[in-house]
């Protein structure tokens, strides 16, 4: 695969004008959206998902680790309004889930983004909220299994965890 390759930079138009001209994505990267409660990250992934649906006819997976189930249920309904549910997959594990599904929702999500792009060649957008509570929940299975936590209290597999995600 490595033939196969390309080093050219495609950048990704959200149609949200602020980004594309202030912090442009660039396609197949990778972005973290930072803030605190209430300033409106998941009102921009839900613009983007929609964006992504009706002007590139892509599809897009977003991956609930450790969502309340409120706000589950409201970004399923808020996706359903918007009509752009047919072009979405969701997949929650919700934060009173065992810290083994909480795990691996993150991961199943990644399975769904890969299927739609090297099976049915679509463009993907993958979104993971939050990846906080993937690697707490990473923490409590790795407690659950008697390991020792490193220096810093964290489980000593985060990096291959985050490296196999």
């Amino acid at each position: 695969r490595f033939d196969e390759l390309e080093s050219k930079t495609e950048m990704f138009e959200t149609g949200v004008k602020v980004i594309d001209l202030l912090t442009p994505y660039v396609k197949g990267g990778k972005i973290g959206l930072f803030g605190g409660a209430g300033v409106g990250k998941t009102v921009l992934i839900q613009e983007m998902i929609y964006r992504v649906a009706n002007n590139h006819d892509g599809v897009s997976v977003f991956a609930g680790v450790g969502e309340r189930t409120r706000e589950g249920n409201d970004l399923i309904e808020e996706m359903a309004d918007s009509g752009v549910i047919d072009k979405t997959a969701l997949v929650f594990g919700q934060m009173d889930e065992p810290p083994g599904t909480r795990l691996r929702v993150a991961l199943a999500g990644l399975t769904m983004a890969e299927y739609f792009r090297d099976v049915q060649k679509q463009d993907v957008l993958f979104f993971i909220d939050n990846i906080f509570r993937f690697t707490q929940a990473g923490s409590e299975v790795s407690t659950l299994l008697g390991r020792m936590p490193s220096a810093v209290g964290y489980q000593p597999n985060l990096a291959d965890e985050m490296g196999l995600l």
